[in-house]
């Protein structure tokens, strides 16, 4: 097992978190495909998120390995953008937290542009409006 190797590890992680989505899913009801239930979804979703990690993993075997190196700045950059989306979302409106979290994010790429930045935050409202007005979710969007 090389736990050195980017591929490897994100198959792991895939397979990490499609396992505990399953697992969590089959609390609900799966129901049949025909009368599908609650848990069916997720649980679809989860298996074929499995398989995708598990044909990384095997992928990883076949092609050169590439070094996995961490950023601390960087992975502290998203944490800071996921809180910041959290709490801007409850204390003030979705449409801020989404402005935020772009913006923050952003800054542990590689490189930084304000125009993709408002692009990328203008995709993810036009998402957000569409869940709530379309779907019918209850988003703090204003």
């Amino acid at each position: 097992m090389n736990l050195g190797n980017r591929n490897f590890v994100r198959g792991l992680v895939l397979m990490s978190i499609a396992l505990l989505f399953g697992v969590m899913a089959q609390t609900y009801q799966i129901g049949q495909l025909s009368r599908s239930g609650p848990g069916l979804f997720p649980f679809m979703v989860s298996c074929f998120l499995f398989l995708i990690g598990l044909f990384t993993v095997v992928r990883s075997h076949f092609v050169p390995p590439v070094p996995l190196n961490y950023n601390g700045r960087n992975i502290a950059l998203v944490l800071l953008g996921l809180a910041g989306f959290a709490f801007i979302s409850q204390h003030a409106n979705m449409i801020l937290g989404i402005i935020f979290l772009v913006f923050c994010t952003t800054f542990a790429g590689t490189s930084y542009s304000a125009i993709r930045n408002i692009k990328i935050a203008l995709g993810l409202l036009v998402v957000a409006f569409a869940f709530k007005h379309f779907l019918g979710l209850q988003l703090p969007l204003y």
